[in-house]
């Protein structure tokens, strides 16, 4: 009974988070735009969807609370515990690859981004030639997150202040930005959010506070996060590299 009250109460809050954005965009259809929905769009199917959203992000949500959030933070305390340090970083790359290369945001960007690089005409507008662009990109990034994440649980064991990664992160963005195709430039900008997305967010926010609450003289809070942030900057570097240097192994890159 308690669990579904728990889920009862998890409904209520997801309806909660998602009120705004109905508001915005019922208040934008009926108030500026005042025309009707599309013949595609029938009443029912919206409301079948908010609902579907709704349910959705319910059980998402209580699935993390049940099990991804306990599991990340005992793996990472177990790891510590049993000291083996090389298998605690082939366990890190592998959770920010695997969690990165599920990641539905990353999967519809890479997707769009290879019509539109097709369109611009940096690769060839066949169907193989944007399925292997979108398929490298979804790679490289989530290889850069796995990255990002064995860097940070370095961080965490050696005590490095995290603003100094940071910016030396950024400092090394900008350069490569004057260097790299001008159509590779946003998404390389725009695959640093995707990636902090609905599963990469929580594993890798459970491992970094289980790091930390298991290493005498680290604080969950002070030491704890911060690997979301290096997971935003890596990708934007491993990216612009790419289209650098890559992306002109790909079939069908325009010469």
């Amino acid at each position: 009974m308690g669990f579904v009250a728990s889920l009862v109460n998890q409904s209520k809050d997801s309806l909660r988070d998602l009120a705004p954005v109905v508001l915005v965009m019922a208040f934008f259809q009926l108030v500026v735009i005042r025309q009707p929905l599309p013949d595609s769009l029938a009443l029912i199917d919206l409301v079948l969807g908010l609902v579907f959203v709704v349910a959705g992000l319910t059980l998402f949500i209580k699935g993390l609370e049940l099990g991804l959030f306990p599991l990340g933070e005992n793996l990472a305390r177990a790891f510590v515990k049993k000291g083996s340090v090389t298998w605690l970083l082939v366990f890190a790359f592998a959770l920010g690859l695997g969690s990165t290369v599920a990641e539905p945001a990353l999967i519809a960007v890479a997707s769009r981004a290879a019509e539109v690089v097709a369109q611009g005409g940096l690769i060839d507008s066949s169907v193989e030639a944007q399925n292997s662009f979108a398929f490298a990109l979804r790679m490289v990034v989530a290889v850069s997150v796995g990255a990002a994440v064995v860097l940070g649980v370095v961080r965490i064991f050696k005590g490095w202040p995290l603003h100094l990664i940071i910016i030396a992160g950024y400092v090394i963005v900008l350069l490569l930005t004057l260097l790299a195709p001008a159509e590779m430039i946003g998404i390389a900008y725009d695959s640093g959010g995707v990636t902090t997305s609905t599963i990469t967010v929580p594993l890798v926010t459970a491992l970094g506070v289980g790091l930390a609450s298991s290493i005498k003289g680290r604080s969950p809070m002070l030491d704890g996060f911060g690997l979301i942030a290096l997971a935003s900057v890596m990708p934007i570097i491993f990216v612009l590299l790419f289209g650098i240097i890559g992306l002109q192994f790909l079939p069908g890159v325009a010469p």
